[in-house]
């Protein structure tokens, strides 16, 4: 495994461990809080490395797995860091717009949003690679699996339902890296 994408689940290990040893006292600290009395300025960071059980752990660690360690070694890196650090803070931007216009109070939590950059990038750099959907079980080509997911956030998203999903994150973090792509396009004429 590449190492910033190994050092990325560590860390996110690591932080999941310390939650369940601090409880509340991590999680309100280092959460994305809506603008406000709770926002800091370090959590559009350190809310991507934050869980709400061992499920969305395990599944966003292995999305990044999944993605980031091709990505890794296309390039670099620093490269790859600063992509998924761009995706994580698009995320960040998003969530916290949604939640100033809908006037939610709830805190965001997880590395979906940098995970949802991650799986942009995959599609647009292995399109035709094979991705299984668990369930159902179904392969589909990368551009396809990332169209219908992307697709299915925004009605998510959109009509509210499957509350207590950040649907507007994992949007914002594919934005923030398909900006990143986009300025690397043009800085150097070709994806990156």
């Amino acid at each position: 495994m590449p190492p910033v994408t190994q050092a990325l689940i560590g860390a996110n290990v690591l932080v999941y461990l310390l939650e369940l040893a601090a409880g509340n006292a991590l999680f309100s600290w280092l959460a994305l809080w809506p603008l406000g009395s709770h926002f800091a300025p370090w959590q559009p960071v350190t809310y991507a490395f934050l869980h709400g059980g061992l499920f969305h752990l395990f599944f966003n660690m292995l999305g990044l797995y999944m993605f980031g360690a091709d990505l890794e070694r296309v390039w670099g890196p620093r490269r790859y860091l600063v992509y998924y650090a761009v995706s994580v803070l698009g995320a960040a931007i998003a969530q916290l717009g949604f939640a100033a216009l809908s006037g939610s109070a709830a805190p965001a939590i997880g590395a979906s949003g940098g995970v949802f950059g991650l799986l942009l990038a995959f599609a647009l750099y292995f399109p035709r690679r094979t991705v299984l959907l668990l369930v159902p079980p179904i392969p589909l080509p990368a551009w396809v699996f990332a169209a219908l997911y992307g697709a299915l956030e925004l009605v998510l998203g959109v009509t509210g339902t499957a509350g207590g999903v950040a649907h507007f994150a994992h949007l914002g973090g594919m934005a923030g890296g398909y900006l990143v792509i986009r300025v690397w396009r043009s800085r150097r004429g070709l994806w990156g």
